[in-house]
């Protein structure tokens, strides 16, 4: 067959059972990621039909939707927004990247993947989906809760140190030198304030200058824009992920809500097409050898996250009603997981099997985790003599009556990267 119709007959292939996969998802209230991530396996190198021709452009495909999972990302923070979760939320932020980074690393180390694939699963255990926790949060009715704040503080607090780690894992995957790390170190952190300098300071006057009325230009302007800071910061060894967040954080008001509405299918399209291509990548014989170290380590990182949650809601003033439900919220991992692991994969091969199981796991886990833990937490609170009740919900008014507000973060829609994107709820119980 001529290659091109080999190409042609492949992506629609793909593209095709991408949308059935997804659909299939929705009906049974799944995140897809795990179901594209089981595609790709199926169809890479060891599955049932490897797929050979469109190979190249799935790879292509893939990079364009890691840009635009950032810019997207970037187009749902304003810099004021990411300002104030600094100032709140960076003890909380703090304790996220201990309790969660550390399994990961000392985990690479047991496993004997030296410092550069001990930074790398560090990130992969370290980073919660945004995408499913969305939809998960959207499903339970919780997107008034008390406790929501403080989680999207948590995420935008990882988001944000996302520009500063992708650099520095970047530069090590490359074997740069210290120097040399620490420079592409500098230059992102150096890029990161001016841009937040340039969008706190002259934030309209950017978004004057890409605007447009007509939709076409402005797709075509943010789109070209983004693809081309993303290659200047690949060449500058900062990363195109963060080059692209950059983007999205600097453009704001109508310009960012007008983007968005242009771009979502498209960072659908092709962030659906990267979960495949790290499937692709991953031969599904190497996974059954590293499924009990990575169930450990979502076990281990199961409880670390729902302490991360607990700890960032007491802290804002929420009840214990509310910590248990942001702990159990955080657990799922999933895009980000796989984008660092996506980055590593070609230094350190190892790491793509462990991340595809444990990914797989926390996203089927992490819906359940964000149902059961608060009302598994009253159950045994109340045998031990608590208050706690046992039906999941509150049987008094006291965490509504009793709590202040938590201004950790700004309420606002919690960002989705995955195709299953939430609408705004209307006021919620509790």
């Amino acid at each position: 067959m001529h290659d091109t119709t080999a190409l042609l007959v492949e992506l629609g292939a793909v593209i095709l059972g991408l949308g059935l996969v997804g659909r299939f998802a929705g009906r049974i209230g799944l995140s897809p990621i795990p179901l594209y991530l089981l595609a790709g396996l199926a169809f890479g190198h060891g599955g049932l039909i490897p797929l050979d021709a469109s190979e190249e452009f799935t790879m292509v495909g893939a990079e364009i939707g890691v840009i635009l999972l950032l810019l997207l990302l970037g187009l749902e923070y304003s810099a004021s927004e990411l300002v104030t979760s600094l100032k709140t939320q960076y003890p909380s932020g703090a304790v996220d990247f201990v309790l969660n980074a550390t399994p990961g690393a000392v985990a690479a180390l047991i496993l004997g993947w030296g410092p550069v694939g001990a930074v790398a699963l560090a990130g992969v255990t370290w980073i919660s989906s945004s995408g499913v926790i969305a939809k998960v949060m959207t499903d339970l009715g919780r997107l008034g809760n008390r406790e929501t704040p403080v989680i999207l503080g948590v995420l935008v607090m990882e988001d944000l140190a996302m520009a500063v780690y992708l650099p520095l894992l970047t530069a090590m995957l490359a074997g740069v030198s210290l120097a040399g790390g620490s420079l592409a170190l500098v230059i992102a952190l150096g890029a990161v304030g001016l841009v937040l300098y340039l969008a706190l300071r002259h934030g309209r006057l950017i978004s004057r200058a890409v605007s447009s009325d007509n939709p076409e230009m402005l797709l075509l302007v943010v789109l070209g824009l983004t693809v081309l800071v993303a290659g200047v910061a690949q060449q500058l060894q900062v990363s195109a992920a963060v080059g692209a967040f950059l983007v999205g954080i600097a453009l704001s008001g109508e310009v960012a809500e007008g983007a968005r509405k242009l771009l979502t299918p498209l960072r659908d399209l092709f962030a659906a097409v990267f979960f495949v291509f790290f499937g692709l990548s991953t031969n599904p014989a190497d996974i059954p050898p590293v499924l009990l170290p990575a169930a450990l380590l979502a076990i281990v990182t199961t409880f670390t996250k729902i302490a991360t949650g607990y700890y960032a809601a007491r802290r804002a003033g929420v009840g214990s009603r509310g910590r248990w439900r942001a702990g159990g919220t955080l657990v799922a991992r999933g895009e980000f997981s796989i984008v660092i692991a996506g980055l590593a994969v070609a230094t350190e091969p190892r790491i793509g099997p462990i991340a595809t199981a444990y990914v797989l796991i926390l996203v089927i886990v992490g819906p359940l985790t964000a149902r059961w833990t608060q009302p598994l937490a009253a159950k045994i609170e109340a045998r031990r003599g608590g208050d706690g009740d046992g039906d999941g919900k509150s049987k008094d008014t006291s965490d509504a009556e009793k709590e202040p507000v938590a201004k950790s973060a700004p309420e606002r829609r919690l960002p989705s990267h995955d195709d299953l994107t939430p609408e705004p709820a209307g006021e919620t119980r509790e």
